[in-house]
């Protein structure tokens, strides 16, 4: 998830221990604390008023904000849920609608077919109130057709650590999405149908790591809404030169990949805070980097032959 946050009103991230795993979620610090269970439950397979947040020994109030209980970046939280709450052996999310991974034989024959049906529905109801979409680690080849029933009320898609070998034209169809994570898929090039991308006028975080790609298309530059761009451990021996249309962005990890230059126009990317561009090929920046005043952290590579150590601020 994102890891910005910190100011009053902005995004925070937080840490919920629930059933020894740690669930990483970014919401805004005014949020209450019953939009954050909300948030929560397909995360955790716990209805609402069956999870009790306990924060430095204190219970969480619902009708109270993040911001009021004194919840701030990079909190802590545990998730206690309420025996008979629970609905089931694990998070709904893993029974997508391809081969479940989780149940025997014996539990189809106990469930019956009737029951899985009403199972996606209460998903696709979920994910249409919460706007979390949530398919991480599901065993997926393709993205279920209930994810495009969603339409405008997406806000967040979390396909990470699957299959998928196609990212179709009709993700264009979820408008009000904002946050995307496609990462770990072995996707290629040719993977992504990016005209579907760019339709995406509300996206400020796009998330493709660990993933088989060498080029990013020229398309990339009308996501001009961006704010994170994640595209670390790939193949990318370059960045388009439509960066620059960029001028949002704040978040720039392309570590670990084999890009040889920067182009000129990422000096246009003034909003950067965060460059990360360690374990690639580069031997020089270009001088417009000396633009990007904001910048907070960088990241650069030392190593031995060919390979300098980078430090935007000294092109300061």
């Amino acid at each position: 998830m994102s890891e910005k946050g910190g100011e009053s009103g902005g995004d925070i991230e937080i840490t919920v221990k629930f059933g020894g795993r740690s669930i990483k979620v970014s919401v805004s610090a005014d949020c209450t604390v019953k939009d954050l269970k909300s948030i929560l439950q397909p995360l955790t397979d716990v209805l609402p008023r069956g999870q009790k947040l306990i924060y430095k020994g204190k219970l969480l109030v619902d009708d109270m904000t993040l911001k009021k209980s004194e919840v701030t970046n990079g909190a802590k939280l545990m998730l206690v849920a309420s025996q008979g709450l629970h609905q089931g052996g694990g998070p709904i999310l893993k029974d997508a609608p391809t081969r479940p991974i989780s149940r025997t034989e014996n539990d189809y024959k106990k469930t019956g077919k009737a029951v899985e049906v009403v199972v996606d529905k209460n998903r696709s109801e979920r994910w249409k109130a919460t706007g979390v979409i949530a398919l991480s680690e599901c065993n997926l080849k393709d993205i279920p057709d209930e994810v495009w029933a969603c339409g405008s009320s997406a806000r967040l898609l979390d396909i990470s650590k699957n299959t998928i070998q196609d990212v179709p034209t009709k993700i264009g169809c979820l408008t009000s999405i904002q946050k995307l994570y496609i990462d770990a898929n072995g996707l290629l090039d040719e993977s992504i149908q990016w005209e579907g991308l760019t339709s995406l006028k509300h996206l400020t975080l796009l998330s493709i790591n660990h993933n088989c790609l060498t080029t990013l298309p020229s398309a990339l530059g009308a996501l001009t809404s961006l704010r994170q761009l994640l595209i670390a451990n790939n193949k990318l021996t370059s960045l388009p030169i439509e960066i620059g249309f960029l001028t949002q962005l704040e978040v720039l990890r392309a570590n670990n990949n084999r890009i040889r230059s920067i182009p000129a126009c990422i000096g246009d990317c003034g909003s950067l805070i965060e460059v990360d561009l360690s374990s690639n090929l580069l031997s020089e920046l270009p001088e417009t980097t000396g633009n990007l005043h904001h910048l907070k952290v960088h990241t650069g590579s030392l190593s031995s032959i060919n390979f300098v150590y980078l430090v935007f601020s000294c092109l300061s």
